[in-house]
């Protein structure tokens, strides 16, 4: 394993500190590291892709796992640390500078590849989403393994019926399969953010067929968009939804976190239809 100094002195050294502004906070146990890199299997060989990594804490972990790593960072004062990380590692990590929500993540990878990342809160959602969405399906990413305000990571497990089940849930679970990995206490960071934290871990699944991720998208917008109400309510302004429902045997008084996964699917697919 290579000897690397202490992560509190690359930071030090760089003169590095979390910006609030780009939703940083820095891991430093490197041992919590290893854990989350654990949680993506097997790295040894694997191509990866780990969104802003700061000082690169979580890069190490991946590096001494085996992973080869594209790193994209658009905090220009982390780069000389991760350019040192690059010397300690030959050829194993790529540092892309830049805003990861602007890329195209499947072309800069060209091959099948995991995701990890301690994600900045202020995008973690919107990358999320744009990971699971589109009609091509699968995609080229291999696994999500990814943390989030725990909050947020409920919201992505949670179950119809909960208060955490909501547009989320339905877009994370309809055709791939996530799961809460281990939690992550506000301690751990530097600085600590005013929340707990959460490891979620996505594996693809089937696509179920005859289904419109766009349609799906839209449909799960106007259920939720006003979620205290009933669906033939909230589906009143998507054309066909209220149709959908009556055709589907839902009962439109229901309300839109009473239905399932599945029901959610259904309803898609008469409206691509």
């Amino acid at each position: 394993m290579t000897a690397l100094p202490p992560l509190r002195e690359v930071i030090a050294r760089h003169g590095l500190s979390a910006s609030k502004a780009l939703g940083q906070n820095f891991l430093l146990d490197e041992q919590l590291l290893a854990r989350i890199a654990a949680v993506a299997g097997e790295l040894d060989g694997r191509a990866v892709l780990e969104i802003g990594p700061g000082p690169g804490g979580l890069t190490r972990a991946l590096l001494r796992a085996g992973a080869r790593v594209t790193a994209i960072e658009m905090d220009r004062r982390c780069l000389p640390a991760l350019a040192e990380l690059g010397e300690a590692f030959p050829g194993q990590l790529r540092v892309v500078e830049g805003d990861a929500l602007a890329m195209d993540h499947d072309a800069l990878m060209g091959e099948p590849y995991a995701v990890v990342g301690n994600l900045p809160y202020n995008v973690g959602t919107a990358l999320f989403t744009g990971w699971l969405g589109g009609e091509a399906w699968p995609r080229r990413w291999t696994g999500l393994t990814l943390m989030f305000q725990q909050e947020v990571a409920q919201r992505i497990v949670a179950a119809p019926d909960t208060s955490a089940y909501g547009r989320l849930a339905v877009l994370a679970q309809w055709r791939a399969r996530p799961h809460l990995a281990m939690k992550v206490h506000r301690s751990a960071f530097t600085p600590p953010p005013k929340v707990m934290s959460a490891i979620v871990h996505v594996e693809p699944g089937p696509a179920p067929e005859g289904v419109s991720a766009a349609m799906l998208e839209r449909l799960t917008a106007a259920a939720f968009g006003q979620r205290r109400k009933m669906l033939r309510q909230s589906l009143k302004g998507l054309p066909g939804g209220v149709e959908a429902l009556e055709a589907l045997g839902i009962d439109p008084q229901r309300r839109a976190e009473t239905l399932s996964i599945d029901e959610f699917v259904g309803l898609a697919r008469d409206l691509t239809g």
